[in-house]
């Protein structure tokens, strides 16, 4: 028996919004769980669950919450220099590249106060994560983004964009607000930190630093830079 042919196009039609349905599900990426600590049209601080925290290993837990002061928060910010990395044409024809400063004025300012508070509010499997904008059309931002978090005495420090210009998609997934420790572009960059001698170093796999990961994070020994001990809170 035939199937009418205005049968066969409402089928046809179904079975193709189906498959459109099932592929962008297969696409997705899951969100990461959050809570917001502070937000504002540009720019934001949260507090993500960090998936590297095993509750069936408990040295896998971050120091978390603790009692940090906004001015230490901003020494320790503020003490964080990026260099751009330059293959040796560019060091050749412009020289060094300059230490500069991760974040502006304004930036330390708003970053401080609210990764201190971010700090009293996060659970044990948790991380701080921070998206900062600089709005220059409709469509195009230049952010800085990444994470960081409490582990022992020692504070990691993740840069995932640093001064990025980022183009609004016309269509998909905005990436860069959803993911803010992953890079939306390839990392060119070299972090730093003031005193060196706080600056713990890491033990990286060859396979690290064949993937170029060996730079994505900086661990800042907190007995060196702040003074008396760090507060610990009880866990709710």
């Amino acid at each position: 028996m035939s199937v009418p042919k205005g049968y066969r196009s409402l089928i046809t039609h179904h079975c193709s919004l189906l498959c459109c349905i099932l592929l962008l599900a297969g696409c997705a990426i899951p969100m990461v769980p959050y809570r917001s600590v502070y937000e504002d049209p540009v720019n934001y601080v949260r507090l993500e669950v960090d998936d590297a925290v095993l509750p069936e290993w408990p040295p896998s837990a971050h120091a978390h919450p603790k009692t940090m002061r906004a001015e230490d928060v901003a020494r320790i910010l503020g003490g964080i220099s990026v260099k751009e990395h330059q293959v040796w044409l560019q060091k050749w024809l412009q020289g060094e590249a300059p230490l500069m400063p991760a974040f502006r004025p304004e930036e330390l300012a708003l970053l401080s106060q609210q990764i201190a508070e971010a700090f009293v509010l996060a659970q044990p499997d948790e991380r701080v994560t921070f998206y900062l904008s600089q709005p220059q059309t409709s469509v195009k931002r230049i952010i800085t983004t990444g994470g960081v978090y409490l582990h022992d005495t020692e504070l990691h420090f993740i840069l995932g964009n640093w001064q990025v210009v980022y183009g609004i998609p016309t269509y998909g997934m905005i990436y860069d607000r959803r993911y803010p420790m992953r890079p939306t572009a390839a990392k060119g960059f070299y972090l730093y930190f003031y005193p060196a001698e706080a600056t713990v170093t890491q033990r990286n796999s060859l396979w690290d630093t064949l993937l170029a990961n060996t730079t994505d994070e900086l661990v800042i020994d907190l007995t060196k830079t702040v003074p008396g001990p760090l507060v610990p809170l009880a866990r709710h």
